[in-house]
């Protein structure tokens, strides 16, 4: 079942600018930080399906996916693209590769934009009623939210194919599990800033940040009354951290963004408070969601995430950052060798892990004229 966004109840909408923000991880999205840039509007909508079963075996009596819509299906249901979205970001987050001279026409193309379980939008431990409620919500897979979003589509969406999948950074985890999962669902897949697998560094990184989230008292293992603010200022420094790459802290490229006369300790504050209105037990399960993926443990590849690989038969356009902390080039140049169908393309940027997002313009310029020919080529 589909409804539009005014039925939806008990959800804590963020405005669309802070979205772009937290989505695109501090990155400046389409403007200056501060100013939404206007794109095509999205239609907001909810799809609610009764006792979906998750991996882990848990089933939730009621499931929803929020996602928003751009365009129009046209009357062959064959130009549609979807954009998964990643780490507590809503159906905005793409919008840098939405609009005129850009890589994704909605004059032509009809844009599903989905939202993770998770994000306190689609079912998630902070909107959904006993027994789930809390910590006690199950952890879903990049393989659930995969499995869902294809019965939205197929469904409810009359959408059996699809013109291309774009994914950045769990968007791209999402990516992956289609290209598997679903290996001729699509004509074309890109993925940005994100992996087939998070490796064990990436564990451990993921691992610290819900550190910092648990130590706070106020926490109380998940059934807090009160947000665990310290615990989630703490989450921000940690994500700091990893989220720019070394040099960019070295050439102070934070100055490209704040105003002027911004001192480094001023700027460091933005990190506080890094999702505003956020809930930890939200962050945690999507925490857990990044940590588990591993399309190796798609059902038939028995834990072999290289055997996954080589099963992928359709265009696979690969754009890690070139030096993102979070998913390092590395990786994907391991996974790379699997595919037979990929093109590895690194984004040469100094901007980190929200390169993938069109972090600054050269950025955003470079993923939309690499996407804007992958997607030509395919027509």
């Amino acid at each position: 079942m589909i409804f539009s966004e005014p039925t939806v109840v008990g959800l804590r909408l963020r405005s669309p600018m802070v979205s772009l923000i937290a989505a695109a991880m501090l990155a400046p999205s389409n403007a200056s930080f501060g100013q939404a840039q206007r794109v095509d509007a999205a239609q907001h909508h909810q799809y609610v399906t009764e006792n979906f079963r998750t991996e882990s075996g848990v089933v939730l009596p009621k499931a929803i996916i929020v996602f928003g819509t751009y365009g129009h299906l046209n009357a062959a249901h064959d130009n549609a693209v979807l954009l998964p979205s990643h780490y507590m970001a809503t159906h905005h987050g793409y919008e840098w590769l939405i609009g005129p001279g850009r890589a994704l026409d909605t004059t032509k193309l009809y844009l599903v934009a989905t939202e993770l379980f998770g994000n306190g939008h689609s079912s998630s431990p902070s909107n959904t009623p006993e027994p789930f409620h809390g910590p006690r919500f199950p952890v879903t897979t990049i393989r659930d939210n995969v499995a869902i979003v294809h019965r939205l589509l197929t469904d409810s969406l009359g959408i059996t194919h699809l013109r291309a999948i774009i994914g950045f950074s769990m968007g791209a985890q999402q990516a992956f599990q289609w290209a598997v999962s679903y290996p001729d669902f699509a004509d074309r897949i890109v993925a940005t800033s994100g992996t087939a697998k998070t490796y064990g560094h990436g564990i451990v990184r993921l691992e610290g940040q819900i550190a910092a989230i648990t130590a706070d008292a106020t926490f109380n293992n998940g059934d807090y009354t009160a947000p665990p603010t310290r615990g989630l200022d703490a989450f921000g420094m940690v994500w700091a951290g990893w989220l720019y790459s070394q040099e960019w802290w070295r050439r102070e490229l934070w100055k490209t963004t704040a105003p002027a006369g911004t001192t480094l300790e001023q700027y460091m504050q933005r990190f506080h408070n890094f999702i505003p209105g956020a809930d930890a037990n939200d962050m945690i399960l999507q925490a857990r969601t990044w940590e588990r993926h591993d399309v190796g443990q798609t059902p038939g590849f028995n834990g072999d995430v290289e055997r996954a690989l080589k099963s992928i038969k359709v265009p696979f356009l690969y754009m890690p950052s070139a030096t993102d902390l979070y998913f390092p080039v590395g990786d994907a140049r391991y996974e790379a060798q699997f595919m037979s169908t990929g093109t590895l393309m690194p984004i040469p940027s100094l901007w980190g892990h929200p390169a993938g997002a069109g972090a600054n313009p050269e950025d955003r310029a470079f993923l939309n004229d690499a996407i804007s020919k992958f997607l030509a080529a395919g027509k």
